[in-house]
């Protein structure tokens, strides 16, 4: 019997997390846990919420989504801006309606900044400022983003290790709340909560146990999307002509590299390789993030899904539903 909307059990309800890096089955493990569980699958992917960008994020397809409910998944055209901030209010009013409907939701994905903003919380943050931005824009354009992310380093060395030296958007991000607010952006973000401190998590980890195993499973992968028209799809976004190399959504692993070849930067071998080396150093960034931001049960991807999926549904009949 499930609790009823509004009710003190409904609000007791917890919320499941399923992250790891990319490539290790998360989505899959998720969808079958739905087919047999009243759980609905929330997307923690900054990927997953454009529309047209299907074949390169492994997007579940259209069919499975009528059937079984994801949220947050084609909510926002290539085009628009989709920010941190902008996905925990959705995410929590996901959440909200899923305890409302007594079910429990459950997290999928890997997006290192959807991840601490849920986990953590985020900081009161100054609003962009465009000025400022055309200010580090330009100095970028002289010195390089490397360079800008070394002077990070020294105003806020906390910040810039969790930031690559070439991701230009969070180098510019952190420098700017620095120079706005005079404090250090990771000191204004250890000051937050979390949105979800009121409520029981449940948290898991997909991590394989061969590094050389996952990145021969990246590799097929990367090629089985370019079988299935991968090339074909950033084509077609390359071609409404209102996207530009410097949209979030054609920074996406994959489609920035394919972006690269089909501007003339480079030729396709070589967009290839670079959207499998990509994808790699994508995978090893999540995993040393979430050793060290986040506290989940680490589990198998290889062994573990069936004792996962049983213990989930033995724990959600104990709540009764």
């Amino acid at each position: 019997m499930l609790p009823p909307a509004g009710s003190a059990a409904a609000a007791q309800l917890p919320v499941y997390l399923l992250t790891g890096p990319t490539g290790t089955g998360k989505s899959d493990w998720a969808i079958r846990l739905a087919q047999v569980a009243p759980v609905e699958i929330v997307s923690v992917d900054s990927a997953l919420v454009y529309r047209g960008l299907d074949i390169g994020t492994a997007k579940p397809a259209r069919e499975l989504r009528a059937r079984l409910p994801h949220h947050l998944v084609d909510i926002c055209d290539p085009a628009e801006s989709y920010s941190a901030g902008r996905f925990v209010a959705d995410a929590m009013t996901a959440i909200a309606a899923i305890h409302a409907r007594g079910r429990v939701p459950l997290l999928v994905g890997g997006t290192m900044l959807y991840l601490r903003a849920l986990l953590k919380g985020l900081a009161p943050l100054p609003q962009a400022s465009a000025e400022l931005r055309r200010e580090i824009d330009a100095r970028a354009a002289r010195a390089g983003w490397p360079a800008l992310h070394a002077e990070l380093a020294r105003l806020d060395p906390e910040a810039a290790a969790r930031i690559n030296p070439n991701d230009s958007q969070r180098i510019q991000r952190a420098l700017e709340v620095c120079q706005a607010t005079g404090r250090r952006l990771s000191e204004l973000q250890r000051e937050t909560a979390s949105p979800l401190a009121d409520m029981p998590l449940e948290a898991w980890a997909l991590a394989p146990r061969s590094r050389p195993e996952l990145h021969r499973r990246l590799a097929d992968r990367f090629h089985a999307m370019l079988a299935a028209g991968f090339l074909d799809e950033v084509r077609a976004l390359h071609e409404r002509g209102d996207l530009t190399a410097r949209h979030s959504s054609m920074r996406a692993v994959g489609y920035r590299q394919l972006w690269a070849y089909l501007e003339g930067e480079c030729g396709f071998a070589e967009a290839v390789e670079r959207g499998i080396a990509a994808t790699r150093q994508l995978a090893k960034r999540q995993l040393t993030w979430m050793r060290a931001e986040t506290a989940p049960r680490w589990l198998d991807p290889e062994v573990d899904e069936l004792s996962w999926n049983r213990d989930s549904c033995r724990a959600l009949r104990q709540l009764g539903l």
